[in-house]
């Protein structure tokens, strides 16, 4: 089906884009900063599982070996 209207900025019918756009553009900021502050204990958290798993796989190969 073609797009007969074109890019010329029309309204939307329903007005959920710009229902959206409208909420994006009130969003406060620390609302959006919280969820960079939060990836932070997490990425060395996993780094720190990751580590243990290393250790303990190189203790038990040396064991082993």
């Amino acid at each position: 089906m073609a797009n007969t209207q074109g890019p010329q900025g029309n309204n939307d019918p329903a007005g959920s884009t710009q229902m959206f756009r409208a909420f994006v553009d009130d969003a406060p900021q620390s609302r959006q900063a919280a969820p960079a502050a939060s990836s932070g204990p997490r990425t060395g958290l996993i780094v720190g599982i990751v580590a243990a798993v290393i250790v303990v796989a190189a203790v038990a190969w040396l064991a082993l070996g």
